[in-house]
C-alpha cells in the first residue's frame, strides 16, 4: 500500500485481531509519479514482500 493508507490499515488489522501484521508500503502518492519512480517503488515494494515473506517462513521446513 501507500503511506497515506498505513494508519488505517494498522486500524483494520487491531480490529481484525492482527494488531502486529506488517505491510509492504510504497511513497505516496503513485498517481502523479513518472515511470522512474513507478519502477523504483516496484523494486522497495518486492524487497518489502520478499522480506514479508521469508520472515513469516518456517525457519526449520520438513
Amino acid at each position: 500500500m501507500t503511506s497515506a493508507f498505513v494508519d488505517g490499515a494498522e486500524l483494520m488489522a487491531h480490529a481484525c485481531g492482527a494488531p502486529d501484521y506488517r505491510f509492504a508500503v510504497i511513497e505516496h502518492p503513485i498517481s502523479s509519479a513518472t515511470d522512474v519512480e513507478l519502477l523504483e517503488r516496484a523494486g522497495e515494494i518486492v524487497r518489502q514482500a520478499e522480506e514479508l515473506v521469508l520472515a513469516a517462513a518456517p525457519q526449520n521446513p520438513p
